[in-house]
């Protein structure tokens, strides 16, 4: 069965009303979101959130493996997995990031009545007619480069290489996003060259389930999203009790 390390788990009251899935990025790991669980756990008013960390498949310290695929399927099934071992009885939202957002809401559009709602932070965005351009391949190839040029190993990392070509640059996650039915908050940076960030407009207005805030921020998780997303989740909590 596959699962993921749980790297994190944690409520500040000890008496959770909601439960927050953080969802990392390609080429990344869970302490991503340490920086932004240290300021999200300083509000009062999240003190009943329970916030929860996972390496997913191929990265920090989950499962790595030749025989994985490293696709939707198997990191959907691990996630699945994980959060049912969780054995929540409170509504869940995920967060993702980056790569996170396209698990997160391949996740919530497969099932449904497991999430709540949906953060995404800094999803890529890319319209299905966009994947036959040069310009994409291009910009695919430039992104592997960068990582390979950061470090060798990616090279022939499995878990990079077939994340970045079955679900980074998958031509359906458009499409999912266009039929998500549970209310998601897309939070992305003016100056965040990766995502592509000019098809955002244009998808809030195919999904009204979709509400999009834009702050002069790059792609990470920094302190332009930090206050963004307390509101959002003291809404959610609000609802829930």
């Amino acid at each position: 069965m596959l699962k993921l390390t749980k790297t994190y788990d944690h409520c500040q009251s000890g008496k959770p009303e909601l439960t927050v899935v953080c969802v990392h990025g390609i080429a990344d790991d869970s302490s991503r979101f340490v920086k932004p669980l240290t300021y999200l756990e300083g509000a009062t008013s999240l003190k009943n959130v329970r916030f929860v960390c996972f390496d997913l498949l191929g990265s920090g310290k989950s499962t790595c493996s030749d025989k994985l695929n490293y696709d939707f399927k198997e990191q959907l099934e691990a996630l699945e997995n994980s959060i049912n071992a969780l054995k929540t009885k409170t509504p869940l939202v995920l967060m993702g990031h980056s790569m996170g957002c396209l698990i997160s809401a391949r996740f919530a559009d497969t099932h449904k009545r497991m999430v709540k709602e949906l953060i995404l932070v800094s999803p890529p965005v890319f319209r299905p007619e966009e994947f036959d351009s040069p310009k994409m391949a291009a910009g695919k190839e430039g992104f592997r480069q960068l990582m390979i040029l950061k470090d060798p190993k990616y090279k022939t990392d499995r878990a990079f290489n077939n994340e970045l070509e079955k679900i980074v640059f998958n031509k359906h996650n458009y499409n999912v996003y266009t039929r998500l039915t549970r209310p998601t908050t897309i939070i992305y940076g003016a100056a965040d060259q990766i995502i592509a960030g000019y098809n955002i407009p244009g998808l809030v207005k195919l999904n009204p389930k979709i509400t999009a805030i834009k702050t002069p921020g790059t792609h990470g998780i920094g302190h332009d999203k930090y206050p963004k997303i307390v509101p959002i989740l003291e809404r959610i909590l609000n609802e829930a009790v």
